[in-house]
């Protein structure tokens, strides 16, 4: 899966991810339930540096443009909704970047009865206040069907700092080569919500002492633009074909397999079996050919 496209001018957010619930948040979500189309756009900035970016192109006008969009769901019967956080990125405490998966209920005879809209929203102090200066979102889609375990609060700093993902690699592969085991890399970001399921089911209780026994998972960040495609190329994972992307690899670094097709990108095309099948496949003693 690839991210919501929003290009940040002049904000200054860097890659310092937290974890944990923002309270601005949960006020714009109270007006969003509430329907209240005055209180949403009290929540917006306006000004050059201001903007929303949506489906139909860029508005320099976010808060009659998002106060529009956001106000008119509680008319369509909207009873419940769950902004999850999926990246935050701060470089100052008074502005932050959140990366969001926004899950929808709707009454029976509603446009849908789950909705999903993914957005970014970056928020700046103004005034004593937290309001919101630059956001992009997709359009009201139907909730897709996951079959796989989900995270109830997305880990933001589940994949580390791009920069560091050498180091790490070099640390997975001397723990496989000690121990036999196989490192199972994973290319993704923390703004993907696939990645974030899939990580969950690897954690499970069904699968997790088969991942244990067999394999030391390395998560590596390809962030925004495709960091480490250098690697991913290594080991031949086609990052165009969406992330997660995943490779098994020896205590050598070889490459045992390489998802080449973006097989497991989506966690709405793949249950546990899956999953299961695949780490069953390509633990140690089952698969020593390289690809």
């Amino acid at each position: 899966m690839r991210a919501l496209a929003l290009v940040l001018i002049g904000v200054g957010v860097c890659a310092a991810a937290e974890r944990g619930g923002f309270e601005p948040l949960e006020r714009w979500k109270a007006a969003v339930l509430a329907g209240d189309r005055t209180s949403l756009r009290g929540f917006y900035l306006s000004g050059p540096d201001a903007f929303a970016q949506t489906p139909e192109g860029r508005s320099g006008d976010p808060a009659a443009e998002e106060s529009g969009f956001w106000s008119k769901l509680a008319s369509q019967g909207l009873v419940a909704m769950n902004p999850k956080i999926l990246q935050r990125k701060s470089n100052a405490p008074d502005a932050v970047q959140l990366t969001l998966r926004i899950e929808m209920t709707f009454r029976p005879g509603g446009a849908l009865e789950k909705g999903l809209v993914s957005a970014r929203q970056v928020w700046v102090q103004r005034g004593g206040d937290w309001h919101v200066l630059v956001t992009g979102r997709s359009d009201l889609r139907p909730l897709p069907v996951i079959r796989l375990p989900q995270p109830a609060v997305p880990n933001t700093s589940l994949y580390p700092d791009p920069k560091d993902a050498q180091r790490e690699l070099s640390v997975a592969l001397a723990a496989a080569k000690a121990d036999h085991k196989r490192v199972l890399v994973i290319f993704g970001a923390n703004w993907c919500y696939d990645c974030q399921v899939l990580d969950t089911a690897l954690r499970s209780r069904e699968v997790a002492p088969l991942v244990a026994s067999n394999y030391h998972v390395l998560h590596i960040n390809v962030g925004d633009d495709d960091s480490n495609a250098d690697l991913a190329e290594r080991f031949q994972v086609p990052l165009k074909k969406g992330i997660p992307g995943l490779a098994v690899l020896d205590g050598d670094g070889h490459v045992v397999t390489s998802l080449k097709n973006g097989e497991f990108e989506s966690a709405a095309k793949i249950g546990m079996s899956d999953v299961t099948g695949f780490l069953e496949r390509w633990k140690p003693g089952t698969a020593a050919a390289v690809e």
